[in-house]
């Protein structure tokens, strides 16, 4: 039984007891696998949820519930426990149809629509143009992309961006470099070293039209300045393209500047009365929720400060009729995120809802324990390129994306060169392969999906398998609700699990001169379910679903 039907059926239940006592919604039924199998397949909180409305103790709520719910097809007892939970277990009929659901449902099971219509603006790595990606940037490139295709499985509309800084002292330190590499002369004290800047002024040298050496300094380090930046973002957007990840925006922070959106952010907070002047400079009075000092938004000299551009930029993206807002920012950022919280509750939103925040933690690569630094072209940093090149796109999209981005990630670079289950990527791709492989091997023999006898598929590695099957689009929802992809990959790790404790348990192809039965056709069924969950996750993540390793 799909889960979706048993709550419909459990909601008919519920309404039915309760009667006019209360009233009661299809969110009043939440639906749990139980921690321990041993308890059911499926629990529920519904009469400790509804037991204050109804006016009774909830044990004696779930009491009520209990012979009610007994008489749902395909339920096989129900039980009572603790405060007044009811474990639910399913007959195997009822439990092994889900295999035959999610084979016809393809790609669109688990799929949801709690999210239908709202309208997501997604912006990640964001990466200054002043050097190669580094393991930061590629976290967030992993994870970032990877958020973008749960949102949209739960229905959003989402518009990946990227901010492209190519302004600031940032980049000026890079055109200086750029220019000091050019006349072979050291690396400035505040510059960017590494061997790709000397590659980037060579190039700009090669593809100029005009004689540098005409130029005088100021006008060389523009010209360097803008031929820099497009080389080192052109590099940067085919960095994140091999990666599997590409923007629908490359939103410029010059064009906030310059088509005036600070002024008309400005007007609209002015408006709102969050705006004061002192001391000859424009502030926004931030602490006015919750920030640690308000902050200046144009100096005494007219100069606009930083803070604008983030008031313009945000403003810009709600204009453009973003109904939710979603920025992923480094370590270094927290401190920002008070000030950006306190700016979209000044313009009338509601912080959390119409602007998101999402901090990640460092990266560090390892090997036997130890800090790796491996990086020739980019000198001090480890790149995106650097790990790619050591394991491949799909085991670093993984492995960047399999933790949560509240803690600081080490990544083991000889764990994920083995080709064994201790490598995580390995381990559920390998899961897949094998589904592939007992499919092929099932067509061989002479078994198909001609026929489906749910309950045939009565082994204890079946149920335990069929539970992870129908867990799933909980599983999505929920990453897309806590904006956590990793739930995705650690989901994936344990259906693999249970997919090989089953493969070595029960056969799909008859053995020596058994004759092909329903029950071979149900577990190919079975097994071709688990390699369409498997290839959904591997998808969710980037990752790619081999068919033979």
């Amino acid at each position: 039984m799909h889960p979706a039907a048993l709550a419909d059926a459990l909601l008919t239940c519920v309404q039915d007891v309760v009667g006019e006592r209360a009233e009661v919604s299809a969110a009043d039924i939440v639906l749990e696998r139980p921690r321990s199998r041993e308890h059911g397949d499926w629990t529920t909180n519904a009469a400790m949820r509804l037991a204050k409305r109804v006016g009774v103790a909830p044990r004696d709520l779930a009491a009520q519930l209990q012979e009610r719910i007994a008489t749902i097809p395909g339920v096989s007892g129900v039980e009572v426990a603790g405060p007044g939970f009811l474990n639910l277990r399913l007959d195997a009929a009822a439990a092994g149809e889900l295999a035959r659901t999610v084979v016809e449902a393809g790609g669109a099971y688990g799929r949801g629509d709690a999210l239908q219509g709202v309208a997501m603006n997604l912006e990640f790595v964001s990466a200054n143009p002043t050097g190669p990606m580094h393991l930061g940037g590629a976290r967030w490139a992993a994870v970032g992309d990877s958020l973008a295709r749960i949102l949209e499985s739960q229905g959003a509309r989402v518009t990946r961006e990227y901010y492209f800084n190519d302004h600031g002292a940032q980049i000026d330190r890079f055109a200086r470099s750029l220019v000091a590499a050019w006349r072979g002369q050291p690396t400035p004290e505040d510059g960017y070293g590494g061997a790709y800047i000397a590659d980037i002024a060579r190039r700009v040298e090669a593809e100029s039209e005009i004689d540098m050496l005409d130029l005088d300094d100021d006008a060389l380090q523009e010209h360097f300045r803008a031929a820099g930046v497009q080389m080192m973002f052109g590099e940067i957007k085919q960095e994140l393209a091999d990666f599997g990840v590409v923007f629908d925006v490359y939103f410029h922070e010059h064009d906030v500047q310059a088509n005036g959106d600070v002024e008309r952010a400005i007007e609209r907070l002015r408006e709102r009365g969050h705006v004061f002047e002192q001391e000859g400079a424009i502030w926004l009075r931030t602490t006015d929720f919750g920030d640690d000092r308000d902050r200046v938004v144009v100096r005494s000299n007219g100069e606009p400060a930083y803070f604008s551009g983030d008031l313009a930029y945000y403003l810009n993206k709600r204009d453009r009729g973003f109904d939710q807002c979603l920025i992923l920012l480094g370590a270094d950022h927290h401190g920002y995120v008070g000030r950006l919280m306190a700016m979209c509750e000044a313009f009338g939103d509601e912080p959390g809802v119409n602007l998101q925040v999402l901090i990640g933690q460092l990266v560090n690569l390892v090997r036997d324990g130890k800090p790796v630094r491996m990086s020739k072209r980019a000198g001090t940093i480890v790149t995106m390129e650097d790990l790619v090149e050591a394991v491949g796109v799909d085991a670093a999209r993984y492995a960047l994306a399999r933790s949560s981005v509240d803690s600081p990630l080490d990544i083991d670079l000889a764990l994920l060169q083995k080709r064994s289950n201790d490598n995580p990527v390995f381990y559920v791709q390998y899961a897949h392969a094998r589904t592939s492989a007992v499919a092929r091997n099932a067509a061989a023999a002479g078994v198909d999906r001609s026929a489906f006898d749910a309950a045939t598929l009565d082994h204890p590695t079946e149920a335990a398998l069929l539970g992870a099957l129908a867990d799933f689009p909980r599983v999505l929802a929920q990453a897309a609700q806590l904006r956590e992809p990793h739930r995705i990959a650690r989901f994936a790790e344990e259906l693999a699990g249970l997919y090989h404790r089953w493969y070595d348990a029960c056969r799909v192809v008859p053995v020596g001169d058994d004759a092909i039965g329903d029950r071979n056709r149900s577990r190919l069924w079975l097994n071709d379910a688990t390699g369409q969950v498997l290839r959904t996750a591997l998808g969710h993540l980037g990752v790619s679903a081999p068919e033979r390793m």
